[in-house]
């Protein structure tokens, strides 16, 4: 693995990250989209099974490549999954050109002045140094209002972890989620800008991170985040918008590239033949791509 080409790739590629990282909390809603029953599955293992075909299927279809997907984000019991006898980070890196990265949060505390923290993360050094193949993490916090306290708390505890992460030799995605129904959202944008901005400044050279952020209501206002030292690339989450909302929005910030979980997936149906689910993702790639560039 060259972590040379990596970085190269997830400084200046065309294309998006695939969020593949669905977890406990949000696997069940995730395989329901997809046509997968509570009543079809009877335990954790099983539901980690079903979802982890439905990643096998997307990552094997023929337009999940690095031509238009650079980056991929995996939950932390996939990197013990193969597919086709290799590890899923190495088979994306070597089969398919993907930078690999890895979900490392925890979910999410309480809501407390209008933000959700990320509960505590254990182990974390361990689960960094066992992460072969990958080339950085991804954490998520939840900013709900336009509450200063709130939201310097979520940025300074994301940088934290950023920090930790960068120790050990990797590129935290930092994300600090604003929801996209909040009544105050483009006030917690401005504030959560600020915040970033003072953080980023406090960061010495080498310690890089990449930004995850919600399209904002103001197009480019996050341009000069982009434009930082310190920052690899700015990426958006979908945040509930269907994909085509999404990219409309994602369309008008120049310097943002997608990085979305259920707007790549939507429409996809386990129920579907080959050609229908390569057919739907295709389209969706293509969607999320033209966005992104």
């Amino acid at each position: 693995m060259s972590k040379a080409e990596q970085r190269e790739q997830m400084s200046n590629g065309a294309g998006f990250i695939a969020a593949l990282d669905q977890s406990g909390g949000s696997t069940p809603k995730a395989l329901a989209l997809y046509g997968v029953e509570a009543s079809d599955y009877s335990s954790d293992e099983e539901m980690f099974g079903e979802i982890q075909k439905m990643r096998a299927r997307i990552i094997l279809a023929d337009d999940f490549t690095k031509a238009k997907v650079i980056g991929a984000i995996l939950f932390e019991r996939t990197l013990g999954e193969e597919i086709d006898g290799r590890k899923v980070a190495d088979y994306l890196w070597s089969q398919k050109g993907i930078v690999p990265f890895l979900k490392i949060d925890k979910g999410l505390e309480d809501q407390a002045n209008g933000v959700q923290m990320m509960k505590p993360i254990p182990g974390l050094a361990e689960t960094l140094a066992k992460a072969d193949g990958v080339f950085g993490t991804k954490e998520r916090s939840v900013i709900h209002e336009a509450n200063s306290e709130g939201i310097a708390a979520v940025v300074a505890q994301q940088f934290d972890v950023a920090r930790e992460v960068v120790a050990a030799g990797m590129v935290p995605i930092v994300e600090p989620e604003v929801n996209i129904n909040s009544s105050t959202k483009a006030e917690a944008e401005d504030i959560l800008k600020a915040e970033i901005l003072k953080n980023l400044d406090q960061l010495d050279e080498g310690q890089d991170i990449m930004l995850k952020l919600t399209i904002p209501n103001k197009a480019n206002l996050f341009d000069e985040l982009a434009d930082h030292p310190r920052v690899v690339r700015v990426v958006a989450l979908s945040g509930g918008y269907s994909t085509e909302q999404a990219c409309d929005l994602l369309n008008q910030n120049g310097k943002m590239i997608a990085s979305f979980s259920r707007a790549l997936t939507e429409g996809l149906s386990k129920q579907q033949s080959e050609a229908e689910f390569n057919a739907a993702l295709g389209g969706n790639i293509d969607k999320i791509f033209r966005a992104s560039v």
